[in-house]
């Protein structure tokens, strides 16, 4: 974590003390598998309970509760953690109040999308939205989205389909000029996790299918996403403009969510409303 004031650090420690002695507090020796022995003058564990089953000692624990200036590693924070059934947003609050960067999310590929967000996507036609995660894979998409991008049930990550969907490819024009922004900027994301396997398998994957990817992504620019306009060439609607807005969902901060909205000045709200009138072909 960044370096912090004499003052800051305090207020952290004190804040440490307090969270800890709360979490304690709320477990009861039932709750952990242990046996009561004796009257306790107050509620939860006590605190040579919670250093017992996290595996270190009781006064490292004390002087850790206490909030003294210590040094602590992940993997005690993590037993310590476990021994107080933290959740994950309480053990990366613990990590934060104990100076150290938060852990990553779970590597494993979560796909499944609430029915509140489902419906904000399904909801923003007859302009296309996009659900993605941190590895750009796909999550949910409208029926705008499909018809304006000509993504179908093969496209499952915004990267591979740029590089491999031919339809959705030949929309941008010139694409030799785009892509090397797109890939800078999915290098961005990844090096923020150079450790995921997931962003290992997207890159993997894609290197494998696509040479022209991996001839740039050997070249390691690093960029980030593209203004917020992204014009396409559309084979049945022609020109169309869209200004996107990307969010960030507030309990899922590896999640964003692309609005795009058909830009002012432009014919393509009537082109889009039209393509949506019309059948179109998503073979590619």
């Amino acid at each position: 974590m960044p370096s912090e004031s004499p003052v800051a650090a305090t207020l952290r420690r004190e804040q440490l003390r307090d969270f800890l002695r709360t979490r304690r507090a709320r477990l009861t020796p039932d709750d952990v598998g242990l046996i009561a022995a004796g009257k306790r003058r107050t509620p939860g564990l006590r605190r040579e309970e919670v250093a017992m089953l996290a595996g270190v000692g009781v006064s490292w624990y004390t002087w850790l509760e206490q909030g003294r200036d210590i040094k602590v590693s992940s993997e005690v924070l993590d037993a310590v953690g476990r021994a107080l059934r933290l959740t994950e947003a309480e053990r990366a609050h613990l990590y934060v109040l104990a100076g150290l960067n938060p852990p990553r999310a779970g590597a494993a590929r979560d796909t499944e999308v609430s029915p509140q967000l489902r419906q904000v996507v399904d909801a923003w036609a007859p302009r296309p939205a996009i659900l993605r995660d941190r590895y750009w894979n796909l999550l949910a998409i409208n029926e705008a989205t499909r018809a304006v991008f000509g993504y179908d049930d093969t496209d499952h990550n915004c990267i591979v389909s740029f590089f491999t969907n031919a339809r959705y490819r030949a929309m941008h024009d010139p694409w030799t000029t785009i892509a090397p922004a797109v890939v800078a900027a999915f290098r961005a994301d990844a090096d923020q996790a150079p450790d995921d396997p997931e962003f290992r398998r997207v890159i993997d994957e894609l290197a494998a299918a696509s040479g022209e990817f991996a001839e740039l992504w050997a070249r390691h620019d690093v960029g980030v996403p593209g203004q917020g306009v992204k014009a396409v060439r559309h084979p049945e609607a022609g020109e169309l403009f869209f200004d996107v807005t990307t969010l960030v969902v507030a309990d899922r901060p590896d999640r964003h969510l692309e609005l795009y909205h058909p830009r002012p000045g432009t014919a393509t709200e009537e082109r889009v409303a039209q393509l949506l009138r019309t059948p179109v072909a998503t073979s590619v």
